[in-house]
């Protein structure tokens, strides 16, 4: 038990103690029919007087929180299904955050309201289970949400088995070097997301920069290339912007079909799109089974939620499992059973689509 009580405070003490109270009775510290703390025990605690501390049982025993015994003091009234509605959060300062270092926010934003609202009920319909270790490719209802949604919103067909999760692109670059090898030779856009090269780098393989031309990687300089995998931002190259054309996947492709290549497919932002079907992916257009597809949920939802995916060819599964199933998933059960709620239940979906339109409006105005 911590109370605390700020004297200064615009809020009343009596209500300050009410609500910290309820906050524990409703999250379940103090469970169904358990005794809460003595008034005199508080009130030592708290440096408040005991009326005070009986004004805030009080309010608890109106609002049906708690009732009072007769001599035996106060217990927990308030059962979670019994369909309760707990009160709005307790106002509590906040210490200010420094976003200079950060990049401006979005004008798409992800509804906060909604995440707030689907982590409360995550929390209340998980339990304790949120606090369990994740299987190292990640939670089955989240692989299987984006699996289903890949299905219906990409065309992308594969396996739950086929998706790993992990706590965003340069942690699944790194997974992705592990999988495929340092004898590799890679190749990156030229320019391309930093980090992309930097952990290339870090990882110490051989990778060479190939020039973007107006519509994706110079055809010479992809021909004369000696990588055998190639990293490629089709949708839109971040810092250039460039969009590789529909010529150009195909001879992406054509280049991947040679020689045991593969292609890491880093489907940036195209979510956002403003054409009326869905971007078409490398992945779903091969047929050789080698594009290893990639996406995160920084642009769609929150960078701070670090969590991202790929989907690995079918025959690279065992490889995973043998080579890397080892390794701990990165992201936290709790925050895929967030994002497997949201993708389940169509906010995800809504929000893409609501962002959508909204592009189109703005392009037409």
């Amino acid at each position: 038990m911590k109370y605390t009580i700020q004297k200064d405070a615009a809020v009343p003490a009596y209500l300050q103690l009410y609500r910290q109270l309820r906050d524990d009775i409703t999250n379940e510290i103090y469970p169904y029919e358990s005794k809460l703390p003595s008034k005199r025990l508080v009130a030592d605690e708290t440096g408040l007087s005991t009326v005070t501390v009986e004004h805030a049982y009080s309010l608890l025993c109106d609002e049906g929180y708690a009732e009072a015994r007769q001599r035996c003091g106060y217990f927990v009234a308030f059962r979670r299904d019994d369909g309760f509605a707990v009160a709005s959060p307790r106002e509590r300062e906040l210490l200010p955050m420094d976003f200079s270092v950060c990049p401006s926010k979005a004008s798409w934003e992800f509804p906060f309201s909604v995440l707030t609202k689907t982590m409360r009920r995550v929390m209340s319909d998980y339990g304790q289970a949120i606090l369990e270790r994740s299987p190292g490719a990640g939670c089955l209802p989240l692989r299987e949400a984006i699996r289903q949604y890949l299905a219906r919103s990409r065309g992308i067909l594969a396996e739950t088995a086929q998706i790993v999760i992990g706590s965003g692109a340069e942690y699944l670059y790194g997974l992705i070097v592990e999988l495929m090898g340092r004898k590799r030779i890679y190749a990156v856009e030229s320019p391309s997301y930093q980090k992309i090269e930097q952990v290339y780098r870090a990882s110490e393989v051989r990778y060479e920069m190939l020039p973007l031309g107006k519509d994706g990687i110079d055809s010479s300089a992809l021909w004369a290339s000696q990588a055998t995998v190639l990293h490629i931002t089709p949708y839109r190259s971040f810092p250039s912007g460039v969009t590789a054309s529909a010529s150009k996947r195909h001879e992406y492709l054509r280049w991947a079909a040679k020689d045991s290549r593969y292609l890491v497919e880093d489907d940036y932002e195209s979510e956002f799109s403003v054409s009326r079907k869905p971007e078409e992916t490398l992945f779903s257009d091969t047929a050789d089974d080698n594009v290893i597809y990639m996406n995160t949920f920084s642009q769609t939802i929150s960078p701070s939620l670090r969590a991202g995916y790929m989907v690995l060819p079918a025959h690279l599964v065992p490889v995973f499992e043998k080579k890397l199933g080892f390794y701990s998933c990165t992201v936290p059960t709790y925050i895929q059973l967030v994002l497997s709620e949201l993708i389940a239940g169509g906010d995800f979906e809504r929000h893409i689509n609501r962002v959508r339109r909204k592009k189109r409006r703005e392009l037409r105005a």
